[in-house]
């Protein structure tokens, strides 16, 4: 039998959609296999003028990554907290000025950490549900506000040092170290952190580890 020109254009067309569905049910598994675990990168004190260059980075090389802002900046850049929210990032809780929580009172800290919550709202980055004191310094006031707002307190396992002006060769090291599940400590800000990212994905694919959410139940890094 003799197809029509429409005919064959039809037949050929329909092949290339089945041919196209299978790869992508194929895809997603793949993907998945492909993460034998996962880790948490965090970012603190953003966002400011250097976060659109760092999410650039983070989105070019496949990472997602939790960003933990101070209330103080979300509040004064409100479409870098947006930005970070299209980049398929994380929103949490870093304090509003960024003080020592463990020297202010319970009303100070409840200041801090409510004020935050409303300003990453205002912003556009939802409600935090997880929060990261300044400087990793907590006791049980703290905690206790932190479960008041119904917030996570996340530590970290590695410090990248970024923060002490830690060398890009340094900060992929300390990538090196995190086993599936730990999350590492890094900041918005430092230009050796952003110069960082392509080796810290090809460091992560490497040992098939991917970066992943950090659970608001457990604390440790998961799939997203």
């Amino acid at each position: 039998m003799r197809l029509s020109v429409r005919s064959l254009s039809a037949a050929v067309a329909v092949g290339a959609l089945a041919t196209a569905g299978a790869f992508a049910v194929d895809a997603a598994p793949a993907r998945a296999a492909a993460c034998s675990g996962y880790v948490g990168l965090t970012f603190d004190d953003g966002p400011g003028g250097n976060t659109q260059a760092l999410l650039n980075s983070l989105t070019a090389n496949g990472l997602r990554a939790t960003m933990f802002n101070t209330g103080q900046n979300a509040a004064s850049y409100p479409a870098q907290v947006r930005a970070q929210v299209s980049a398929g990032m994380w929103v949490g809780n870093h304090s509003y000025t960024h003080p020592h929580l463990t020297q202010l009172s319970q009303a100070q800290v409840d200041s801090e950490l409510s004020r935050t919550q409303t300003a990453v709202a205002n912003a556009g980055g939802g409600t935090p549900r997880l929060f990261r004191p300044p400087y990793g310094e907590t006791n049980a006031t703290v905690q206790a506000v932190a479960a008041k707002y119904g917030l996570r307190q996340i530590i970290w396992d590695v410090d990248s040092q970024d923060w002490n002006n830690a060398s890009t060769d340094a900060i992929v090291a300390a990538v090196g170290r995190l086993t599936n599940g730990q999350i590492i400590l890094m900041h918005d800000w430092p230009a050796n952190t952003r110069a960082a990212i392509p080796r810290i994905a090809q460091s992560l694919a490497a040992r098939g580890l991917c970066a992943g959410a950090i659970s608001p139940s457990t604390g440790r890094a998961v799939a997203p």
